[in-house]
C-alpha cells in the first residue's frame, strides 16, 4: 500500500459539484491499494499517518502529530499511486488491487484512523473527484507499506 501525505491548512473534495469531504488544518492523504495488500499493510499505513510528526511545535520544529494539533484527515482513494511509469509513456496499473478488494482495504484505513481518535473525511470511492487543498509548507511525505522507499 502506498500513501502520499500532505500537510494542509485546508482541503476538500467534491463529486459532481457536491462537497463530500472537508477538513481544516490536518492531512490530505491519497491511498493506493496494491494487489497483495492486507491487514499488515493497513496497520502500517495507519500507524505511520497517525504518528507522523510533521506539525510545528512552539519552537518551530516539526515535532507534533496531526492528533496533537487537533487536525483532521481527508482520505482519498487513488489507485494511480500504484502506477509504474518506468517504461514508455503510458503508466501501467497492474500492481493496483481490483476495485472490489481495494475499496474494503481503503475503508479499513479510514476506520483505523478514526479508531485512533482522528476526525476523518473521505471522497467517494471510484468517483471522479475534484480535490482542492492549501498545502502548508509544503510538506509532502510518501509512504509504502513494503518499505520500497
Amino acid at each position: 500500500m502506498r500513501a502520499a501525505v500532505q500537510r494542509v491548512s485546508r482541503a476538500e473534495v467534491t463529486v459532481a459539484g457536491r462537497v463530500t469531504g472537508r477538513i481544516g488544518r490536518g492531512l490530505l492523504v491519497y491511498v493506493g491499494v496494491g494487489l497483495d495488500d492486507g491487514p499488515t499493510d493497513v496497520a502500517y499505513i495507519v500507524e505511520k499517518i497517525t504518528g507522523l510528526r510533521i506539525f510545528n511545535d512552539q519552537a518551530g520544529k516539526m515535532n507534533l502529530s496531526v492528533g496533537e494539533v487537533g487536525g483532521g484527515v481527508l482520505v482519498i482513494s487513488a489507485f494511480t499511486l500504484q502506477a509504474d511509469a518506468r517504461k514508455g509513456r503510458r503508466p501501467s496499473f497492474e500492481a493496483a488491487a481490483p476495485p472490489e478488494s481495494a475499496e474494503a482495504i481503503y475503508r479499513q484505513v479510514c476506520e483505523g484512523l478514526q479508531a485512533g481518535g482522528l476526525p476523518v473525511a473521505t471522497g467517494v470511492f471510484r468517483a471522479h473527484m475534484d480535490v482542492s487543498s492549501e498545502n502548508d509548507g509544503p510538506i509532502c511525505i510518501l509512504l509504502d507499506s513494503r518499505r520500497l522507499f
